[in-house]
């Protein structure tokens, strides 16, 4: 028991010192884009400082205790600090469910690579939102648009809305920067008894390019401020995680409120590069956006699905 034991911390050892630089690097992620990559995962760093301080407590005692209960320590605080401001972070009061003039939207992330279209078209068809917002979309977009009869922006376009409601405008303003680099974006405007409104949908790059994912928020920023923000609605698929710098900088530029609070949406399923059965999600990077002008109702993480994105499904109802 006793080698066992001495094998045991001797592979723990290295994980305690490997968590621990984790994550104090990703506190540089204030500074920089690609330290900034290392905090979207601070929830599985700091399960791993957790049980190396567990492990150190009960099962070792003198130097090998005080080195896995410190590097432990070190872990937890870093990563906690990260995740905290997420759950702390002010949001504006509910209203109960029998609001009026309620409207669901679901953002849903629908793969390119989806094995199960049907399945996913019967599901979207059955919550009988308001409007969906698709990324991914350019395979399931059609067959959606006939299985549902909505209206859409955009058949065959990477990221679509579809909509009970006919818009009155979908045409997009000019985008600055170079067409490559810009993310894709769709827009919908309608009008309700209280004025117009209008919902953005986008796609952001992964954060491990460099800093292409900020450049694309800060177009999106841009976008937002050509909209009146008071009824504007953003939602998408933003590969960015809420203990990221980068996410909270944008979340201050948007202007917005984001309703989605810590709502873990990938990976479903089969985590598509290593082909390994995800039993839960492990980061929240679906995100929906709203202005003052909105108050939340509800907000859940739908079923699995064929994708690999849970999809987040968001009820909104006017401020009183």
């Amino acid at each position: 028991m006793d080698h066992f034991r001495a094998l045991l911390t001797g592979l723990l050892m290295p994980v305690a010192f490997g968590g621990a630089a984790w994550a104090l690097a990703a506190q540089g992620g204030r500074w920089s884009v690609r330290l900034d990559v290392l905090t979207h995962f601070a929830p599985l760093v700091l399960f791993a400082g957790l049980a190396t301080a567990i492990y150190g407590v009960l099962f070792e005692s003198g130097g090998a205790r005080r080195w896995l209960l410190a590097l432990g320590i070190i872990t937890i605080a870093s990563s906690a600090s990260l995740i905290a401001p997420e759950y702390l972070r002010p949001r504006s009061e509910p209203l109960p469910a029998g609001a009026p003039d309620q409207i669901k939207l679901i953002q849903f992330n629908a793969w390119g690579r989806n094995q199960s279209l049907p399945r996913t078209i019967e599901w979207l068809k059955a919550q009988d939102a308001d409007i969906i917002v698709v990324e991914e979309a350019s395979e399931i977009g059609p067959m959606l648009t006939k299985a549902l009869g909505y209206h859409v922006n955009c058949r065959f376009c990477s990221v679509i809305i579809l909509s009970k409601a006919a818009p009155v405008s979908r045409k997009l303003p000019p985008m600055p920067g170079e067409r490559n680099d810009r993310p894709p974006v769709a827009r919908a405007t309608f009008r309700d008894a209280r004025g117009e409104y209008t919902v953005i949908g986008t796609h952001l790059t992964w954060p491990i390019y460099g800093g292409w994912q900020q450049a694309q928020g800060a177009m999106i920023s841009r976008l937002l401020d050509t909209f009146p923000k008071e009824r504007l609605i953003l939602a998408g698929d933003f590969n960015s995680t809420p203990w990221s710098f980068s996410r909270r900088r944008e979340d201050a530029t948007f202007g917005l409120e984001r309703r989605t609070r810590a709502v873990f949406s990938w990976p479903a399923g089969r985590f598509s590069r290593l082909q390994i059965d995800m039993p839960f999600p492990l980061l929240p990077i679906d995100h929906v956006y709203a202005g003052a002008g909105w108050r939340t109702v509800d907000v859940e993480r739908g079923p699995l699905l064929g994708s690999d994105h849970y999809p987040v499904i968001v009820t909104l109802a006017p401020s009183p």
